[in-house]
């Protein structure tokens, strides 16, 4: 077996959907591992991890407008405000989706289906430089 390990800067401006898939894929590539899986790790509690269909923007847009209407920023009911009325729905937000991945690794490729990309969802309004740890493990 053999380990790999990568950590990768995605810069944000605001809240959204931020695909990754190329970056991570092109690591993957340069550990020349033929059978395994990749984790990816969000290294922040206002920021997560999805794999979403990258195929229709509509799709992204669609779920950042679900996600402010089921966490609403400055919702009255949070207690913890201190950093702004978009902190405390964040972690809600982060909470509700993942902050680490698995993806197995085929024939030296990401299994990935057709349409899916790896995205980090940003929850905070502000633009943010977000650190997503990679690690590939395999033969």
């Amino acid at each position: 077996m053999r380990q790999a390990q990568k950590e990768i800067t995605v810069a944000t401006s605001g809240q959204g959907l931020y695909e990754i898939s190329d970056a991570v894929r092109a690591f993957a590539a340069s550990t020349s591992i033929e059978t395994g899986q990749l984790t990816a790790y969000c290294r922040h509690t206002s920021a997560s991890l999805l794999i979403q269909e990258n195929a229709d923007p509509d799709v992204q847009r669609d779920l950042v407008a679900f996600f402010r209407r089921l966490v609403p920023d400055g919702d009255p009911l949070f207690v913890h405000t201190i950093e702004g009325p978009d902190d405390m729905p964040a972690h809600v937000k982060s909470a509700l989706t993942q902050t680490s991945i698995t993806i197995p690794i085929v024939r030296s490729v990401l299994a990935l289906g057709t349409w899916q990309g790896l995205y980090l969802f940003e929850h905070r309004r502000s633009p943010h430089a977000r650190k997503v740890v990679l690690h590939v493990v395999g033969v």
